[in-house]
């Protein structure tokens, strides 16, 4: 009878026990860098979590640098993503892989991309980390497909989706998602100011479409 009071004791005990938030970390380039700000997608992300009453359920860390590319996240991913113990990691790059080759000569060609981004996720995995991963939303946003980069956009977007099927990570596809609303609230095929300030960095429309979706794509 004693040893079933104490184990009956225990279990209330266990049950008590708070469960240890989730750690999700957004690791890229300067959208994320931005997305911390007070009217960016990470802190929009984070108060529909207190919203929502899960604030407690989960812990949420930026780590965006401006002008990063994909080998650039690969160099520093220790020191900046594996250091916070993340439990999902989501990994959101690839505008200046695009961007920077035609501005600067600096971009990443699309098979190096692939490597670099199949080495990085494969280094998160085997710590047990979920990843899920992103297409870079646009570099100009027009609607018909004529900004200079739309087609290597395209391209650099379909390895990631591929990747995602491969590596079994979840993906949110921000290149389909930022086209489809444009064809609905682009009338006039501006490059910008739709859900970008340039083309590229968020909005207030765009840092709140992606607040929502990344949302609905990672919280049960």
């Amino acid at each position: 009878m004693k040893k079933f009071f104490m184990l009956a004791i225990v279990v209330v005990m266990c049950s008590f026990q708070t469960q240890k938030p989730v750690k999700i970390v957004f690791f890229g380039d300067s959208i994320t860098e931005y997305g911390v700000r007070p009217d960016g997608y990470i802190t929009l992300f984070q108060q529909k979590l207190k919203d929502n009453n899960k604030a407690g359920n989960y812990e949420v860390a930026g780590a965006g640098i401006g002008g990063n590319k994909i080998y650039d996240l690969y160099l520093r991913y220790e020191e900046d993503v594996l250091a916070k113990n993340p439990d999902v990691v989501v990994i959101w790059v690839g505008v200046n892989d695009v961007w920077h080759k035609r501005m600067f000569g600096t971009g990443t060609d699309w098979d190096k991309f692939g490597k670099f981004y199949t080495a990085l996720i494969k280094k998160f995995q085997a710590k047990g980390i979920k990843v899920t991963i992103c297409t870079p939303a646009s570099v100009g946003e027009k609607t018909d497909y004529s900004n200079e980069l739309d087609g290597d956009l395209n391209k650099h977007s379909q390895i990631i989706r591929d990747l995602a099927a491969q590596s079994n990570c979840g993906l949110v596809d921000f290149r389909k998602l930022f086209h489809e609303y444009g064809l609905k609230n682009n009338p006039q095929n501006k490059d910008r100011d739709i859900l970008t300030v340039d083309g590229v960095h968020l909005n207030a429309a765009g840092n709140k479409l992606v607040a929502d979706e990344f949302y609905a794509a990672l919280i049960k």
